[in-house]
């Protein structure tokens, strides 16, 4: 039953500054300590938060650096990915993605998405490997495969490890969207051979700016990202490999540190707010978002489909509420891209996919009565459009 029609507006699509303001004391004091320390560049507060984030993933390591698309390279360059590998990745993703892979001198191969989870469907990776594999084949030769756990809901690992083993291909996973999400009880991150997170703000864990972290079990690779991220010092001003700078700041750390603890809370919130749309907008033409048995989601984005969605965001926009769309244009046809990447895949799913989808608001500093507003004008805006 509708509460109120009278939340404060507008209602954006995402507002890190209430994730700032909801931890505010705590975060100010944190980002003190850095201050008062006089060690502004990696240090104890990184290794601090390096330790906490991988207890929290459940993994052995973890190694931050400046930002999700660096973290992504990094993790590319340890497995040893470069120039005459094809890597395998979804073309409905942040471009970020792809752009690692191509920063490696990689060439990415696109594939097809389930049309359901929106995630890499392993039935297509199977089909472009067996084309690939065979002889004469005109596409870079397969070396890593970036499955994405796009939203916030996970891949099928299980299906895409079983075809990584067989081919003999590294698995690096984009956790942009996924900090927290689980499959078969274990978490995104700690799956693949080596795993890339952002920390923008607007992720799950989000920093006041740029961030990223990548995790492994595995110390070589570990090992070799800390050396990438900084100039390939093992020793201060002398080389091992050709590195690069990437470095999370201390600031940063700190204030992720202090969200950190809130993580399990804030995705529970998220839930919630999935819940009640699930139940309000039920019985709308609307596409909802679903889930893989035993998969946890972690909504990061609440993505709904609509055959009439330009008319429902112009509605919604009227009424105070914002939306996106994420993402409007897949990767194969934007103009950096288009007519260049070998073609392994028709993309008929994501082509389809990105003419529908757009997401409603989902944050935890939500209220109540913002979800139920929303809710209240979806229903109008899909009974008028």
């Amino acid at each position: 039953m509708m509460t109120t029609l009278n939340p404060p507006l507008p209602i954006p699509a995402a507002n890190p500054q209430a994730a700032y303001l909801a931890h505010k004391p705590e975060i100010d004091a944190a980002l003190q300590r850095v201050l008062d320390s006089g060690w502004y560049i990696l240090g104890e507060e990184v290794a601090a938060f390096e330790q906490e984030f991988a207890a929290w993933v459940g993994v052995q390591h973890a190694v931050g650096v400046a930002n999700g698309t660096d973290a992504l390279e990094l993790a590319l360059r340890a497995c040893g990915v470069g120039p005459g590998d094809g890597v395998f990745s979804v073309a409905n993703t942040a471009v970020a993605t792809i752009a690692a892979i191509e920063r490696c001198g990689a060439t990415p191969l696109l594939l097809d998405v389930d049309p359901d989870s929106y995630t890499l469907d392993p039935n297509h990776l199977e089909s472009a490997l067996q084309r690939l594999s065979a002889p004469g084949a005109p596409a870079a030769r397969p070396k890593a495969i970036i499955p994405v756990h796009l939203y916030g809901h996970p891949a099928d690992m299980p299906a895409i490890l079983e075809l990584a083993a067989r081919y003999g291909l590294c698995v690096i996973e984009d956790c942009a969207q996924a900090h927290g999400a689980m499959l078969n009880g274990r978490p995104a991150g700690a799956w693949g051979d080596i795993a890339a997170f952002s920390l923008y703000p607007t992720k799950n864990l989000g920093a006041l700016g740029d961030g990223g972290v990548v995790t492994t079990n595995n110390p070589e690779l570990a090992q070799r990202v800390r050396l990438l991220r900084q100039y390939g010092w093992e020793e201060r001003y002398v080389s091992l490999i050709a590195g690069m700078n990437s470095r999370l700041d201390p600031l940063q750390a700190a204030v992720l540190r202090v969200k950190l603890r809130y993580l399990a809370a804030d995705n529970g919130r998220r839930r919630q707010w999935a819940a009640a749309y699930n139940t309000g907008l039920a019985g709308t033409p609307l596409i909802l978002p679903q889930t893989r048995p035993q998969a946890v989601h972690v909504y990061h984005q609440y993505v709904v489909r609509a055959s009439q969605r330009e008319a429902v965001r112009a509605y919604l926009q009227q009424q105070g509420i914002g939306t996106q769309i994420l993402y409007p244009v897949p990767i194969h046809l934007q103009p950096a891209y288009r007519d260049r990447l070998p073609a392994v895949d028709d993309l008929a799913v994501t082509t389809a996919l990105a003419q529908q989808i757009f997401t409603l608001p989902i944050y935890p500093e939500l209220q109540a009565e913002q979800i139920e507003y929303v809710i209240h004008h979806v229903k109008q805006g899909t009974a008028v459009s």
